[in-house]
């Protein structure tokens, strides 16, 4: 049996170390590239781009922190752990190259598609969020889209006009060609036309244009069309007719839709939304780390209080043995021996809770800090968390609360994302006043035609010779056409005014109403922000208050315990209260743990009120942009 074990126990612990190792080499092969790949290859823009599949391993760091088969685990090792593996992380970076298509997009004239500004919270466990229902994370997991600017279509935002204005055309050149052959044949209804009672056309046709728009609304197109054609009737004095133009033609608009502001606000505002985006995963790792925070302190709680319930436990049952070997001396009544075993039953199930909380509380930390949990020899690893509940002492006198509402004003990544919303409301507020302005626009086009063709064999109209003074082969069509021996050129002015013009009117005056919406959700913004700093501070005094007098009342019950066990070695006090004295003790133990895991929260909360977060614990957005951590210092 113990042979069986023995290999069982290797077995696990060689598929442990095999799924380790494989993702350590998935871990040290270059990291995926979220970036669409680049080519100078002309062909390449008409092929796809595939992006790689996600890698699913967990990072090298695991393994190493794993000695005697648990998880030795620190609060910087978790938040490292959490930069590489967590998932919520690895959706969130998504958002990144996808804000950067809408940036190529735009840049080819196409409308931004809009970015995502929500936070990604698929991690169980470890809330994150501060005074008010607004805060970040308070809300349901999973992402919220938005369609271009903070808080998209959140807190009561409208931004249906966000980039309206003129229409915008493609600034990526466009060539189309038209290659065709066509045999067409009309019945006439006398000869005195054409000659023949079925008129038969033979057209070949080879057309080609270009065709682009400039960022100042110019618009430039160019076409070049060629023909040949040949015909039954003997009144045609060529055939084959040999034909070729060519034309270029410039459009200015002078009103609506001139310059760089209304034909450039796309892309502006896609690289606005890029900063946003930029912001929003600043947002997402320091809710992130947040939540890892508050999932540690939980799991030290839960460690510490199942260490306490243990040691209860082990007094209980000592105590049990005692009051029995004494009622078998006669020195003490039964009674207390039933009481003393009921109190080993009790603590035995406080136990039982305390252990399977212990179990949740590192289900909750290894869920959030991989991105595989399938192997099952480390979903059922325990977790030992080597950072211990800190003494704790009352908040520095020099943290002035104006001082923390300055930092996080400045800090805040909530505001930052307003400040660029508004901006990109400007762009759009001043793309929809000057789509209020009629539409004039310059028109002029250059040009020229030439014609060619051996003359009709079968030519017969009675007493008028068959004559050309045309080139007879398509060479002389082609070098007339572009001699100037047949110019064709054009200048002109196009006006379209709308009467009333009640749809620009509403946008623009919606613009302007929307702008203001976000000026005031700004402003919202601000003073909620001054709520949460000082709700954090509160509470920080307020549980630093509370740890304070929970040290008291475990040193009084710590005493009281030891007084009573005294009491108990002379004879004096009986089993039941040096029991009742060593439960007061576990429960003032208990309360301590529960009081210092609150305060450490409240500091990760106030961290998270004041933007010092990453700042706090020494984390770098590129290291958590590239879902590695460059040193183990970081």
């Amino acid at each position: 049996m113990k042979v069986s074990r023995l290999i069982t126990l290797v077995s696990s612990a060689a598929l442990f170390i095999a799924s380790f190792t494989s993702a350590a080499v998935a871990q040290t092969s270059p990291s995926v590239s979220f970036e669409m790949p680049k080519s100078h290859d002309p062909l390449s823009a008409y092929m796809s781009s595939e992006v790689p599949e996600p890698q699913l391993g967990n990072s090298p760091l695991l393994g190493q922190l794993i000695q005697d088969g648990k998880l030795q685990l620190s609060l910087k090792d978790a938040i490292r752990l959490a930069l590489e593996n967590n998932l919520d992380l690895a959706i969130a970076r998504y958002n990144l190259p996808i804000a950067n298509m809408d940036i190529l997009r735009t840049k080819a004239g196409g409308v931004f598609r809009g970015v995502n500004t929500g936070v990604v919270q698929g991690t169980p466990g470890g809330g994150v969020g501060g005074f008010g229902a607004g805060a970040p994370g308070a809300g349901a997991g999973g992402t919220t889209g938005g369609a271009g600017g903070a808080g998209a279509g959140a807190s009561g935002l409208v931004q249906s006009t966000l980039g309206t204005g003129t229409a915008v055309s493609s600034y990526d050149p466009l060539i189309s060609a038209q290659v065709g052959a066509e045999h067409q044949t009309s019945p006439l209804a006398n000869l005195s036309i054409y000659g023949v009672p079925l008129l038969q056309l033979n057209t070949g046709q080879a057309n080609v244009a270009y065709s682009q728009a400039f960022a100042t609304g110019t618009s430039l197109s160019v076409q070049f069309n060629n023909s040949r054609q040949t015909t039954n009737s003997p009144y045609f004095n060529l055939s084959p007719v040999l034909s070729s133009m060519y034309r270029v033609t410039v459009q200015q608009p002078l009103l609506a839709g001139f310059g760089f502001g209304p034909n450039l606000r796309y892309l502006r505002i896609a690289n606005n939304n890029k900063k946003i985006s930029d912001i929003a995963f600043k947002d997402q790792v320091i809710t992130t780390i947040t939540q890892i925070e508050n999932i540690y302190w939980d799991l030290v709680n839960a460690y510490e209080q199942a260490q306490v319930s243990e040691e209860s436990l082990k007094f209980a049952q000592q105590s049990f043995e005692n009051a029995k070997k004494q009622l078998q001396l006669e020195s003490i009544p039964e009674m207390d021996v039933m009481r003393a075993e009921a109190e080993v039953s009790q603590r035995d199930q406080e136990l039982t809770v305390a252990r399977t909380t212990l179990e949740l509380q590192e289900s909750l930390i290894k869920n959030a800090l991989t991105k595989s949990l399938d192997d099952p020899v480390l979903e059922a690893m325990p977790v030992i968390p080597t950072d211990r509940l800190e003494s704790t002492q009352a908040p520095p006198a020099n943290q002035a609360i104006q001082d923390l509402i300055m930092q996080a004003l400045r800090d805040r990544t909530e505001l930052e994302e307003s400040d660029v919303d508004l901006v990109n409301r400007q762009i759009s507020n001043k793309a929809a006043r000057n789509a209020l302005l009629p539409s004039l626009s310059l028109v002029g086009f250059y040009g020229g035609s030439g014609l060619a063709g051996p003359l009709n064999p079968l030519y017969n109209i009675p007493n008028v010779p068959n004559s050309s003074t045309v080139p007879v082969d398509f060479s002389g069509a082609l070098e007339n056409t572009f001699n100037n021996t047949a110019p064709d050129y054009y200048i002109g002015l196009n006006l379209n005014i709308p009467i009333r013009n009640r749809v620009a009117k509403s946008d623009q005056y919606r613009s302007e109403l929307e702008y203001r919406q976000a000026q005031l959700r700004r402003e919202q913004l601000r003073k909620q922000i001054r709520i949460e700093v000082r709700n954090a501070q509160y509470a920080l005094e307020q549980t630093a208050a509370r740890v304070g007098a929970a040290r008291k009342a475990r040193d009084l019950a710590q005493r009281t315990f030891e007084i009573m066990q005294k009491e108990q070695t002379l004879g004096a006090g009986s089993t039941f209260q040096t029991l009742a004295a060593q439960r007061d003790l576990a429960v003032a133990e208990l309360d301590l743990v529960t009081a210092m895991t609150v305060y450490e929260k409240a500091k990760v909360e106030l961290d998270r009120a004041t933007g010092n977060t990453l700042e706090h614990n020494g984390i770098s957005i590129q290291d958590a942009i590239a879902g590695t951590v460059s040193s183990p210092g970081s």
